[in-house]
């Protein structure tokens, strides 16, 4: 799940198409979970924007936005939604 372009730290942080693909490829894991799956964990990839061999600097594809002048890190929307999900109680 990437963002393509190069985009500005304000666009960079409203990721809501991530938070949509982290809801529906989580809620297929848990149908197949619910359906005897044994799963022990779950790695959400990729955790800091980066330099991606195809596309360089000019594709995004985590939850945490990074400006590659300064490295200065920026939790994108996705990341404060998976924080709730990780906190919440079962």
């Amino acid at each position: 799940m990437d963002d393509p372009g190069n985009l500005t730290l304000p666009a960079g942080l409203k990721d809501t198409a991530r938070i949509s693909y982290y809801k529906a490829y989580l809620a297929q894991l848990r149908k197949t979970m619910d359906d005897g799956a044994n799963v022990i964990g779950y790695f959400a990839w990729s955790l800091l924007d980066n330099f991606e061999w195809r596309l360089g600097y000019t594709s995004r594809f985590s939850i945490v936005y990074v400006d590659f002048k300064t490295l200065k890190r920026y939790p994108k929307m996705s990341a404060r939604w998976f924080q709730k999900l990780l906190h919440r109680q079962p």
